[in-house]
């Protein structure tokens, strides 16, 4: 019996030092390595400081700002310790009204944009944590910023332009937009 419980407890820390020592370290000290970036959390760096991630959006309400889509994060929004969707499905009410309501904050700060608005700017993603919106949703900002940022059109156009991203390897998902980039991008400008 006592050499039974003997090979248990060794197996135990053997097993304990492999799992939850070595493994870990090695792990971490490969993403280190391959990709630091994406290992620390794929944070975007203004003037020496972290102002976000490439991975969670962030909210904005100055016009100045182009907006991202909504979340349905709780307490707060774009909280990353509660992603999760509103699990409101397309005939809920309580979807429709808030759809409704963001659709009328949308026309309100930009009373004269009479486009369709897209279905990411008034609808939350499953994680509710979308750092990108589609080149679509950013078209139909451009002429909010410019307005309240006193630039052309064509300038804000130019620079959404430069911060789309494609489909990845050329087929894969479609074009996007990094909010907080594009905001800094005009920030910076």
């Amino acid at each position: 019996m006592s050499k039974l419980l003997r090979n248990a407890l060794t197996m135990l820390v053997l097993m304990t030092v492999i799992t939850g020592i070595i493994y870990p370290l090695a792990v971490t000290g490969l993403a280190q390595t391959l990709f630091p970036s994406q290992a620390n959390g794929s944070l975007i760096v203004k003037d020496g400081k972290p102002v976000g991630s490439m991975l969670i959006g962030q909210s904005f309400d100055d016009p100045k700002y182009f907006w991202g889509r909504p979340s349905s994060t709780t307490p707060q929004p774009n909280n990353g310790m509660s992603s999760n969707g509103s699990n409101l499905g397309p005939t809920n009410p309580a979807l429709t009204d808030a759809v409704k309501q963001r659709i009328g904050a949308l026309r309100a700060a930009d009373p004269g944009n009479m486009k369709p608005v897209p279905v990411d700017l008034v609808t939350a993603s499953a994680s509710g944590l979308d750092p990108e919106i589609s080149p679509a949703a950013a078209d139909y900002q451009v002429a909010r910023v410019a307005k309240a940022r006193g630039m052309s059109e064509s300038q804000v156009q130019t620079m959404v332009n430069m911060s789309t991203t494609g489909r990845q390897f050329g087929f894969l998902g479609e074009s996007r937009v990094n909010v907080l980039k594009l905001n800094l991008a005009l920030d910076g400008h």
